[in-house]
C-alpha cells in the first residue's frame, strides 16, 4: 500500500475541497520555518476562495475553515493555521500569499 506524502497537507486540501468547493485553494506547509523536525506538518497557511463565504463576516469564514480542518484532523496535531478566506468577487488571480515571518524560536525569543 502506498503512503501519501504530506498526509496532513493532503487531508486539509481534500476536506476543504469537499466542503467548500473552492474556486481557488492554496495549502502551504510552513513548518520548515519553525523549530520542528524536518518533514513536520505543524504550521500551515491556507488561502481559500469559495462562494460559501458570501455574506459571512471574516470571523465566521475563519471559524468555518477551522471547524472543517479540526474535524478532518481529529487526533493529528496542527500547531498553527493561518487563513485567508475570500469570496470569488473579492478574489484577484494576481494575489499571492505572503510568507509568514520566520520563527524566533518560541517563547518570545
Amino acid at each position: 500500500m502506498a503512503t501519501i506524502q504530506n498526509p496532513i497537507e493532503h487531508a486539509i486540501r481534500a476536506e476543504l475541497t469537499k466542503e467548500l468547493s473552492p474556486v481557488h485553494l492554496d495549502v502551504v506547509n510552513e513548518s520548515y520555518m519553525h523549530n520542528v523536525p524536518k518533514g513536520s506538518e505543524t504550521h500551515f497557511k491556507v488561502l481559500v476562495v469559495s462562494q460559501q463565504f458570501e455574506g459571512l463576516p471574516l470571523i465566521k469564514r475563519h471559524r468555518l475553515v477551522n471547524e472543517i480542518v479540526k474535524t478532518q484532523l481529529a487526533g493529528d496535531f496542527v500547531h498553527a493555521l493561518s487563513i485567508v478566506a475570500k469570496t470569488p468577487l473579492q478574489w484577484d488571480d494576481a494575489y499571492k500569499l505572503e510568507p509568514s515571518p520566520n520563527c524566533k524560536g518560541g517563547f518570545g525569543k
